[in-house]
């Protein structure tokens, strides 16, 4: 068989291969070698299994058994499976639908296409469940449904995260209208475990279409999918039939729905473990571990107060947008530990001018979101100079609501000149975006901070500033819009910007003076690399005072506080 479907035959030699002239008769196992599917070149089975059934020639993925993702995904025998057998009716009774099933469980050796239990996953425990496309492919009949509702249901009352990696072609026909109403079902089970404040991770793998895309596979907290997976409700040839147009390259695949803002990252199959593992943990509810850090630095604080007065307000522009500083994501990681970054505002796209993911603060979990501008041409295109789309603000706000769930404080990193004003982001809602996020953070029922750290640009600064405090860094700015736009209005000439920065108020010493902000970070040199280190340490122990300050307050009472703040300006 070998001989007929290559040119060269390869055998086995101390778990390596050799080639051997044609014609050469190899004495080689039945079962050891097979074609990949996607390069077409010949691949051991070993090596498959040992390397995540991932082709070890084209990293192309295989699918994968339900039992054996079990087996890559949970500690060793901490899988327990729940429902294993249930009764199958046939309620449209379909012609030749039992036939159907009983040589589906034949093949497989599953009662159906979906395994649920409980596990550990790095000693973090959840409930799992997997569908299997070799059962019908994987499509969702009343069983399946079933399942999924009685391992929610459980979750949810065992206070329990719950995992599902999705891999479907979607309703089951056979069941009809049945199979249908089980979306309405696994969606309702799911709204009651997040009312309850439990975490859902949806995982996409290949392929995830139909009813099980647009029911419980699109309703994870968090999103996870597999490289290069099919992921859509119309599969690619329904489209192309129905809209007789050719689809492009790459359409409905992870990496598509990545960029257009419905999942939250891409993770390789050898890493999911990792990934799920990170994620559990920082969703375990933790208080602070206050044991190394100390108070905040009054002789240093002191110091500073008198340093601060000898630049000019224009100075500290011209600092504020240095190519220098820090960005978002530099305080990120000197800061905060175990940072895993989450994508998209589930609407529209991923916006690259805001990032946002959970943390770890002395052990305590906590979301981070910036505003993030670029540190070279090719990266300020990137994030679009740190100027927000309405989806930058919606992924933010996507994410504060995330933490408002879980009990998690937000820590915000502002840093934009301004929101973007191209006509696109009008056209998606910008003054909408901006207000909803004004509207719902007066009101989140966690603490939250946010720190100037460069440019505080005007509404689009603003709206992810309705926070418990305001800090901002001493080389920041913070103003109703630019020096130069305010020049050009008011004095009808942008060159009388340094004028303009003076009468602003825009400085972090005349906006503590007006009550507006409640901490100023000191710069001893302005920032940079160098001394980020040194600066984070100072942001890190006023963070533990802030978290200190506002620990055991209710929900409502943060509310509250936060309203009489803005209240009182």
């Amino acid at each position: 068989m070998l001989k007929n479907m290559f040119k060269k035959t390869y055998t086995l030699i101390d778990s390596k291969y050799r080639t051997v002239e044609k014609g050469d008769e190899p004495n080689i196992p039945a079962g050891l070698w097979r074609k990949c599917n996607k390069c077409g070149q010949p691949i051991y089975v070993e090596d498959v299994r040992a390397n995540y059934y991932i082709c070890p020639k084209c990293k192309g993925y295989f699918r994968v058994h339900a039992y054996r993702r079990i087996e890559i995904t949970c500690d060793p025998g901490s899988f327990e499976e729940w429902d294993k057998e249930m009764e199958v009716t046939n309620p449209l009774n379909f012609p030749g639908y039992e036939k159907k099933l009983a040589a589906a469980r034949e093949k497989t050796k599953l009662s159906e296409a979906i395994i649920t239990g409980k596990c550990t996953i790095e000693g973090h425990p959840a409930v799992i469940g997997v569908c299997d496309a070799r059962f019908i492919m994987s499509s969702m009949g009343h069983v399946v449904g079933e399942k999924i509702v009685r391992a929610v249901e459980r979750a949810t009352k065992e206070k329990l995260p719950v995992i599902i990696f999705a891999c479907s072609g979607g309703a089951r026909m056979q069941e009809g209208i049945i199979s249908l109403m089980q979306m309405a079902k696994t969606s309702a089970a799911l709204k009651r475990h997040h009312e309850a404040g439990q975490l859902f991770i949806s995982v996409f793998t290949d392929p995830t279409t139909g009813g099980v895309t647009a029911s419980f596979a699109m309703l994870g907290d968090i999103i996870l999918a597999e490289p290069n997976a099919l992921i859509g409700f119309a599969g690619p040839r329904v489209i192309e039939q129905t809209i007789g147009q050719k689809l492009p390259d790459g359409f409905q695949r992870s990496e598509f729905l990545l960029e257009h803002g419905f999942v939250d990252k891409i993770v390789k199959r050898e890493e999911m473990k990792e990934t799920l593992a990170l994620i559990l943990k920082l969703h375990e509810t933790k208080k602070m571990d206050l044991a190394d850090i100390g108070q905040w630095g009054e002789e240093k604080e002191k110091k500073s107060r008198g340093r601060r007065n000898r630049k000019s307000a224009w100075d500290t522009v011209l600092l504020s947008r240095s190519a220098d500083r820090p960005v978002a994501t530099d305080y990120i990681h000197a800061i905060f530990d175990d940072f895993i970054e989450f994508h998209g505002d589930r609407n529209f796209r991923d916006d690259g001018a805001v990032v946002g993911g959970i943390v770890s603060f002395c052990g305590m979990p906590v979301t981070v979101i910036g505003q993030e501008k670029g540190k070279n041409t090719k990266d300020n295109i990137k994030r679009n100079f740190g100027m927000p789309s309405p989806e930058g603000y919606r992924k933010a706000l996507r994410l504060m609501k995330q933490a408002e769930t879980f009990g998690r404080p937000v820590v915000c990193f502002v840093d934009t000149p301004g929101a973007f004003c191209g006509i696109e982001a009008e056209e998606r809602g910008q003054g909408e975006a901006i207000a909803k996020n004004l509207f719902e953070m007066s009101d989140l029922k966690v603490p939250v901070l946010s720190i100037v750290i460069g440019e505080g640009g005007s509404g689009g600064a603003l709206a992810m500033a309705v926070a418990n405090q305001v800090w901002m860094m001493e080389n920041a700015i913070y103003s109703i819009l630019s020096p130069e736009g305010f020049a050009s209005i008011l004095y009808k000439d942008s060159k009388k910007a340094d004028d303009a920065a003076r009468v602003m108020k825009i400085t972090a010493k005349d906006l503590m003076d007006l009550g507006v902000i409640e901490r100023i970070i000191p710069e001893e040199e302005p920032a940079c690399e160098e001394n980020l280190p040194v600066i984070a340490e100072e942001m890190k122990k006023a963070m533990v005072e802030f978290f200190r300050t506002f620990d055991g307050m209710t929900g409502e009472d943060l509310a509250s506080q936060r309203y009489e703040r803005f209240r009182r300006m």
